[in-house]
């Protein structure tokens, strides 16, 4: 085998989807992410080559994650928020974003209940 017919393979492997990615249903955010490059500075309707690798890379990265928060979650024998927040705590933007979102949760799940509990006593004084 020659040099150039050895590189064909290597390229013709490596374009192949990797077994993980196959196994998905593709193109499920794709919409979503045309809206987050859009707003992150790229064309309003990119290549779908482009979203397609986008999307390979964020699924992996997110798969990864949760397989690493699995890993931490499994000594205790469940996974929680926190083994989340253990693999983003040397990262401060990201762990203060978590802490965020997760406040915002706790905020809005106040208010549902406020509301309902209201709701219930309106339903109530009028019967």
């Amino acid at each position: 085998m020659n040099a150039s017919s050895s590189g064909k393979a290597r390229a013709a492997s490596s374009s192949q989807p990797s077994e993980s990615s196959s196994k998905r249903k593709r193109g499920i955010f794709q919409k979503e992410l045309q809206h987050m490059m859009y707003g992150f500075g790229d064309d309003p309707n990119p290549l779908p080559e482009t979203v397609a690798l986008v999307e390979d890379i964020v699924v992996e990265y997110v798969t990864d994650f949760a397989h690493k928060a699995q890993d931490i979650g499994s000594k205790r024998g469940k996974l929680s928020v926190e083994d989340f927040l253990y693999l983003v705590r040397k990262d401060a933007p990201k762990l203060n974003r978590c802490k965020e979102l997760l406040s915002m949760q706790e905020e809005l799940k106040q208010a549902r209940k406020a509301f309902d509990v209201d709701e219930e006593k309106l339903a109530a004084s009028l019967d």
